[in-house]
């Protein structure tokens, strides 16, 4: 799946550029499979790549268009992979595990250990445009709290940020 990403990012330029890269990660990982995606473990490259692809979706497609992509099984959603979307205030606007979830505030969601990780996402999102967050979080697939990695990614122009995380 590396190749894969490595390939799409390589060269590409500008808008246009960017509707090609969404349209051959979309191709590259469905002509695999999200089962085929699955048999290795996401990595940071994986949560990277896809953040980025996300928040370029967003941007090109708008929102709405983007979140039914996001919550449909396949290239954005597989295994413990999935796009999230919050705006600066913390607000949910995409969240594939609890689409009910969606307008709800999470600006005061802490980890086990009391880090503010939304309010850390959202100050990296402004301060930096992007860049990895990392806290400790349930994982689902082990019912125990692990060390969890998340790469986060303003969507160009507006007050929105895409992210994406893997467990270590």
């Amino acid at each position: 799946m590396n190749r894969i990403f490595t390939g799409i990012f390589t060269g590409v330029r500008r808008t246009a550029g960017r509707l090609v890269t969404i349209a051959l990660l979309a191709a590259g990982l469905l002509a695999t499979g999200p089962a085929a995606a699955q048999t290795a473990r996401p990595t940071q490259e994986d949560a990277k790549a896809l953040t980025l692809a996300a928040a370029e979706l967003v941007a090109a497609r708008g929102l709405e268009e983007a979140t039914k992509v996001f919550n449909a099984d396949g290239a954005f959603k597989y295994g413990e992979i999935y796009v999230n979307v919050i705006d600066f205030t913390g607000v949910w606007k995409a969240y594939p595990p609890r689409p009910a979830g969606v307008g709800q505030s999470v600006i005061n969601v802490k980890d086990p250990d009391g880090k503010l990780l939304v309010q850390e996402i959202i100050k990296v999102a402004k301060d930096t445009g992007e860049g990895w967050v990392e806290y400790r979080w349930m994982n689902p697939a082990s019912n125990k709290i692990e060390p969890k990695v998340t790469y986060v990614k303003r969507v160009p122009g507006q007050e929105l940020i895409a992210y994406v995380g893997i467990y270590k």
